[in-house]
């Protein structure tokens, strides 16, 4: 199915890896003029390259999205190579285990900003551009703001922003025919969630525990089926969904997952 993305610039957030990347590798696929934004050059050039290397059209920028100031850089830049915006995906940030027990003002303000701040700001500086190109806004949540974790406070709160904002902003800019929509993941296998396993006492028993508890097909969600629900929410087969908050996880949040073995 041609998506109609060819040429179409669209910002990803971390998308040097995990869920970014996978999408950003996607949109290449599909003729986007991809632009990488991450903290990392190196992790940023790397994936530029595989996504050119495969036919794919990419640019990178190099951006601390924690400093508020750096979105404002990051839209310039764009608008200066590129002169047109038409689509954001917010990805970027962290599980950061900003609890309430444990936490503190300065670590769960921290954050805030660290997961949920750059999402608005980036659509802020970028609002004139994609008012033009009546583009759209991808924004990449989490169940903890659902069915919450425990000791990540932080990051709970982050993700209920995010999802908060994807329904105010559907609203706000239905004017414009600014399409708005977040994808809600749960338990989606990147290299970070590779990472915080391998510090468990028993990693593979904790997987085996996590994945027994998801009801379709017992397995982890891949970044690349996130990707497939991402590239169809930002092109023009998607037209007429807006303000939606889509859950890619094989029913983990809105199915009993006491039947995940039924």
């Amino acid at each position: 199915m041609d998506l109609g993305l060819k040429d179409k610039v669209i910002i990803v957030t971390g998308g040097a890896k995990g869920i970014g990347a996978a999408i950003a590798e996607l949109l290449g696929q599909e003729g986007a003029q991809v632009v990488i934004v991450g903290r990392k050059a190196a992790d940023n050039q790397k994936k530029l390259d595989e996504i050119v290397q495969a036919g794919g059209k990419a640019y990178a920028v190099q951006a601390e999205l924690n400093d508020p100031a750096k979105s404002k850089v990051v839209i310039d830049e764009v608008l200066a190579r590129f002169g047109r915006i038409d689509g954001i995906v917010n990805n970027a940030g962290h599980n950061d285990g900003v609890g309430l027990e444990k936490g503190s003002y300065e670590g769960f303000i921290a954050s805030i900003h660290k997961n949920v701040v750059h999402y608005y700001l980036l659509v802020h500086h970028a609002l004139p551009a994609l008012i033009a190109s009546k583009g759209s806004i991808l924004n990449i949540s989490s169940k903890t703001a659902e069915v919450g974790q425990g000791n990540t406070s932080g990051y709970a709160a982050a993700n209920g922003a995010r999802n908060a904002l994807t329904r105010e902003w559907a609203v706000e800019l239905l004017k414009y025919q600014i399409r708005v929509n977040a994808i809600v993941v749960s338990e989606c296998w990147t290299p970070q969630y590779s990472q915080w396993i391998k510090t468990l006492p028993d990693p593979e028993a904790t997987l085996e525990k996590i994945t027994s508890r998801i009801p379709l097909g017992n397995r982890m969600t891949t970044a690349e089926e996130i990707a497939n629900t991402a590239a169809f929410l930002l092109s023009e087969r998607s037209s007429h969904t807006t303000g939606q908050l889509l859950h890619i996880d094989g029913g983990y949040v809105h199915l009993d997952r006491a039947l995940a073995n039924a």
